[in-house]
């Protein structure tokens, strides 16, 4: 499976590679994933859970960092077993280019599965892949960008806060800035 993208962020290219290089960003943006150790320069060991049509699977893998040409390009790719569900591994070439809204990130994402998981089908298959891959980018899109400049909506007394676990729009740039 191949998919090729790009997002226009809101955020001065030197903020988009420190947020890419970031391990807390990282992994608030990997779905499902539970834990994350290591380095940019050994790698990420990795805990994701996934459900994939009727099979779910812990993965455990390895999250690499390479070809890294800062602050432009860089490659990440990973692999993952998930015991008898079988396999996950794929990658994704990342360039970051400044456009005058802030920075054009664009991404050649390649993804393949083994084991129970293949047995699917390609199109459950490829469809997961590009969902994943369409959350990590818009998840590091909102860690990232600046929010709108909007009022904060009021919440009447009485109405939960349906959204007060999730993370703010915005909360790796408010933290570096």
């Amino acid at each position: 499976m191949k998919l090729t993208d790009s997002r226009d962020i809101r955020a001065e290219p030197g903020i988009v590679w420190q947020a890419i290089l970031d391990p807390e960003v990282l992994k608030a943006c990997i779905p499902g994933c539970q834990s994350m150790v290591g380095s940019v320069a050994d790698g990420y060991e990795a805990v994701v859970k996934q459900k994939v049509g009727p099979v779910s699977a812990t993965f455990t893998g390895l999250v690499h960092l390479t070809d890294i040409v800062a602050p432009k390009s860089i490659r990440i790719s990973g692999e993952g077993k998930g015991g008898v569900a079988g396999f996950a591994k794929g990658g994704a070439n990342v360039t970051l280019e400044p456009i005058p809204e802030g920075t054009r990130l664009s991404y050649d994402v390649e993804a393949s599965v083994g084991g129970k998981i293949a047995q699917l089908g390609s199109r459950i298959i490829d469809g997961f892949a590009k969902k994943m891959a369409d959350d990590f980018f818009t998840r590091f899109q909102d860690a990232v960008e600046s929010p709108e400049e909007e009022p904060e909506p009021t919440v009447a007394e009485g109405e939960a806060d349906s959204g007060a676990d999730a993370p703010k729009k915005g909360w790796f740039k408010r933290l570096i800035g």
